[in-house]
């Protein structure tokens, strides 16, 4: 894409382009990378799609276009096109400071009535699990025993794993909000013995020159070498280093998040179980199973990090399900 017109404002060098003004703002923000490569994406589809044209010369009538364009061509999902419209008014509003209006009923859209949650009955997930590898195994059955998310479990940092009170501290979750969650006894001796074979891999990287990992905000800068503490270093390392592509740096980074979910899928396959689970169906699992074993909403609410008690009341129903002895009308007697 052309690097769009100079944005002279205090601090921004005029050879920044938009994408990277973009980049700026949201990190000053505090959004997650995730939602940062996302944003930049819409936008960057947002300016091709109307030939390279400067945002600033467009508004209103471009980006309803845009979004009609994903809607009626596209076929997009109504959860696609709220971030595709959200990440364009972040564009407007807070990086180029362009009051935008668009339609009511694009800004206010609300997504659609959530589908049933896949549950996985405890047989079920046991079986799931028994059919990974070992390692997959092991960060599988923390996403089930302790409610990890995907990206919460393959960065998990080894300082962040408290085995004498049995929990694990969760950094920089939802809304970067850390919390507190449960630690398996059934995990520690198995996340124990892992973390000794990745201590021995850690200490050879050390000895060849590497060893260093990416840490968060400016520790890198106020103690540069926490980056190779043991602490710091990944629970579930990659096999292989590689370059972090913001420093240019040779680390050992995490096992990447697509490789657990094929695998995770291949084991569901293999277990003969006929829903379609994946990662996510271990943490809705797990909350399901305390609610069903009569643990308070609210503990199970911190336990997965939510906000709003909400969130969590929708693993009630399952579990009332459970519970409740309904018998067919073609059983009853």
């Amino acid at each position: 894409m052309k690097a769009s017109k100079p944005l002279p404002e205090k601090g921004v060098s005029v050879q920044e382009t938009l994408l990277e003004k973009l980049s700026h703002v949201l990190r000053l923000r505090h959004y997650s990378a995730r939602t940062e490569q996302a944003y930049c994406s819409w936008v960057r589809r947002y300016v091709l799609f109307h030939n390279r044209k400067d945002p600033r010369e467009m508004g209103k009538v471009e980006i309803e276009a845009f979004l009609a364009y994903l809607e009626n061509t596209r076929k997009v999902s109504l959860v696609t096109k709220n971030q595709a419209l959200q990440a364009l008014l972040f564009l407007y509003r807070e990086v180029l400071h362009m009051p935008v209006v668009v339609a009511l009923h694009a800004e206010r859209e609300q997504k659609p009535v959530r589908p049933a949650l896949v549950i996985l009955t405890r047989d079920e997930a046991r079986r799931v699990i028994s059919c990974l590898s070992a390692t997959y195994r092991l960060m599988a059955k923390l996403l089930y025993g302790s409610g990890l998310r995907l990206t919460e479990c393959t960065t998990l940092r080894v300082k962040d794993i408290d085995f004498d009170r049995e929990r694990i501290v969760v950094r920089g979750g939802t809304e970067l909000r850390d919390r507190v969650t449960i630690l398996p006894a059934a995990v520690k001796q198995p996340l124990a013995e892992h973390l000794e074979r990745m201590k021995i891999q850690h200490e050879q990287d050390l000895a060849q020159g590497y060893g260093a990992v990416p840490i968060p905000g400016d520790l890198p800068e106020k103690s540069p070498r926490q980056s190779a503490a043991w602490g710091w270093q990944y629970v579930f390392q990659a096999a292989s280093l590689s370059t972090d592509p913001e420093t240019g740096a040779v680390m050992r980074h995490h096992i990447h998040k697509n490789s657990l979910q094929k695998a995770v899928k291949q084991a569901v396959k293999l277990s003969g179980i006929d829903k379609p689970a994946g990662c996510q169906t271990f943490r809705h699992s797990f909350a399901a199973h305390l609610i069903e074993a009569g643990n308070d909403i609210r503990i199970v609410q911190d336990l997965l990090g939510h906000r709003n008690v909400n969130s969590t009341m929708v693993y009630r129903q399952p579990a009332q399900r459970t519970n409740q002895q309904v018998i067919s009308p073609m059983d009853e007697r």
